[in-house]
């Protein structure tokens, strides 16, 4: 594993301390030498707050305030690239959400692990850590 790719979810619970980030999860991210986070995350969070009912209450600048505190922390940005496009299609529809199916084949393509409570993960060659 080259790195621990963050869900957006975990994304936000970390940089917001939420309490449903769990303990385990907490230590890992502390403990991994390489943090990373999708571009992806930043459209999922777009889009779900242009739709309403967002469970976060973010700022008009949430995508400068979230990209500097994850600068200050130390992540690394993945970049949507062509090659995770073509991963993604080979993927089998066990997800059917977007935004997810894709932070799967960033990870698959880039060997990274992934931090999610999403159980759905689990059903792609990918490593789950929670």
């Amino acid at each position: 594993m080259k790195g621990l790719l963050l869900d957006t979810h975990a994304l936000l619970w970390m940089v917001l301390d939420d309490p449903r980030l769990v303990r385990r999860a907490r230590a890992r991210i502390e403990k991994t030498q390489r943090l990373v986070y999708s571009a992806v995350s930043f459209w999922e969070i777009a889009l779900k707050l242009s739709r309403g009912g967002f469970e976060f209450a973010l700022p008009d600048a949430w995508h400068d305030e979230l990209l500097s505190e994850l600068r200050q922390i130390g992540l690394t940005r993945v970049q949507l690239e062509p090659h995770h496009c073509r991963r993604l299609q080979d993927l089998p529809w066990h997800h059917k959400d977007p935004f997810d199916r894709m932070l799967i084949a960033q990870a698959q393509a880039e060997n990274f692990g992934i931090m999610t409570a999403d159980e759905r993960f689990k059903d792609y060659e990918v490593e789950v850590v929670w």
